[in-house]
């Protein structure tokens, strides 16, 4: 009887794959959408003041619906499939030193606004599928700036510039993985990148989600 009960439970909350609707594997992301997301060639998309960035994919189709359900939409479960995507194009790269995960910080209002900071949430599960150590706090951001998308790459660099602030007390010896979700003109990646680099860090990498281009 009690397994019965159960059984009727697991089918009236299985979840249902916030992209096709499908419930059959009680997912919120199935296995043939996670197979749509496509890769992009293992190349760095750019190179910023001698150091890679590379993007996973581009952002259309299932993997701007992904980034986005994460980001605006509290689909918090979704960070997972962000960051298994990121990983096994990160595996691709071929790497063999061990990094610390930092994710693009937020500023404190924006945090407060929404309630969590979407790329703590990739980078953590990007952690526990790599076993690199993720730091939150090594860099802060310190400026409150406008919302990039509508900027060109000149007021991009205007409104992040000094935007972002190291904690020289949590630098270690290890080589530093900077990772977002997108780059469009790769200048977030640029400011921090300067961050680090004042703070005395030569040893960076890039990693994002998604470039729109």
């Amino acid at each position: 009887m009690m397994k019965f009960f159960n059984s009727f439970l697991d089918l009236i909350y299985r979840k249902k794959c916030y992209f096709c609707g499908k419930s059959k594997y009680s997912s919120k992301m199935c296995p043939s959408c996670y197979d749509k997301l496509e890769f992009l060639d293992i190349n760095a998309n750019r190179i910023i003041n001698g150091v890679d960035i590379f993007c996973a994919g581009v952002y259309t189709k299932e993997l701007q619906k992904l980034i986005r359900g994460v980001k605006y939409h509290r689909q918090k479960e979704l960070a997972y499939f962000q960051a298994k995507f990121m990983y096994e194009y990160f595996l691709k790269l071929g790497f063999e030193k061990e990094f610390v995960i930092v994710p693009t910080p937020m500023h404190a209002k924006r945090v407060k606004k929404r309630k969590y900071n979407h790329m703590d949430l990739v980078c953590a599960e990007f952690a526990k599928l790599s076993g690199f150590e993720c730091c939150f706090d090594l860099i802060k951001r310190v400026k409150d700036t406008k919302p990039q998308y509508k900027l060109s790459r000149k007021e991009r660099l205007k409104n992040l510039s000094e935007a972002f602030e190291v904690d020289k007390t949590l630098l270690t010896n290890k080589p530093i993985l900077l990772m977002d979700d997108i780059c469009t003109t790769g200048s977030t990646f640029e400011e921090m990148i300067k961050a680090l680099k004042s703070a005395g860090v030569a040893n960076i990498t890039c990693l994002a989600t998604s470039t729109p281009i």
